[in-house]
């Protein structure tokens, strides 16, 4: 076990590294929300070995089901390999709280080790968030987002108010003002449910909006990039034709973002 976990961390760390040299193209030119940042290198690659420096790996043979003592084998709980069901709305088998757990203690070395990633870290590489431009008030940023979202035929279908609970439930009364808003694109979404009705768990789209500790105006959402598996489509089950329809959601929302940190009317 011992053995194939440190084959494992060692593809993830030559994935990472190559994963770095790739180029990003969005799929429109972005608008600059102000002055440009300096270009910044990933700081949790200098933790990584030189390119090159890792010894080749030996062939490794078939992975086992199951491996002695815990039942089951989390390498292989990645990827069932299983092919997409032609039967829309077909459900993947649950995978239990200990396979997780398994599979999450993998990872782990890799990034606190490694990567020297810490929580707060992570939760950065997953989220998508602008800066709104000084002068703007919260709710002028919201009124700019929800009319470029009707612009753009998105329907606004909800709202969570949570910092008014933080007062009125946990007498937070220092909370700053976080709301998250949540819009649809009701084709896209029922598509992607066809081909995997856990995508549910990431509907409707939702993009925050909060003041930090400088009370600063951000917006903000979970970053599905779909360029990331740009290339490996087909083998994940995604249609050309879903996955432009993604592409296009992951471009509206970001536009709606920049609209109201530009305070767009």
């Amino acid at each position: 076990m011992k053995t194939l976990t440190q084959s494992l961390l060692a593809l993830l760390a030559g994935g990472t590294a190559l994963a770095a040299t790739a180029q990003y193209t969005p799929s429109y030119p972005p608008v600059l929300i102000g002055p440009g940042a300096p270009t910044q290198g990933n700081p949790f690659l200098q933790y990584l070995p030189v390119p090159g420096a890792l010894p080749s790996l030996p062939t490794l043979p078939s992975l086992p089901a199951a491996i002695p003592g815990i039942g089951f084998n989390p390498l292989l709980l990645f990827g069932s390999g299983q092919p997409v069901s032609p039967k829309p709305y077909t459900m993947r088998q649950t995978i239990p709280p200990e396979a997780k757990r398994q599979m999450m203690q993998l990872m782990m070395p890799m990034m606190t080790n490694v990567m020297r990633m810490s929580m707060p870290d992570a939760m950065a590489w997953m989220s998508h968030k602008y800066k709104a431009k000084p002068g703007l008030s919260f709710d002028d940023v919201l009124e700019s987002m929800n009319l470029r979202a009707n612009k753009l035929n998105f329907k606004y279908v909800g709202s969570n108010l949570m910092w008014k609970d933080f007062k009125a439930v946990l007498n937070d009364q220092d909370a700053p003002r976080i709301e998250v808003h949540s819009y649809c694109d009701i084709k896209v979404g029922r598509d992607l449910l066809k081909i995997s009705p856990e995508f549910l768990v990431f509907l409707p789209c939702r993009i925050g909006i909060m003041e930090d500790a400088n009370k600063d105006i951000w917006v903000m959402m979970l970053d599905w990039n779909l360029d990331w598996v740009k290339g490996y489509e087909g083998s994940m089950g995604v249609t050309p034709e879903l996955a432009q329809g993604a592409l296009d959601i992951r471009d509206k929302m970001d536009e709606i973002m920049r609209a109201g940190a530009n305070g767009d009317l």
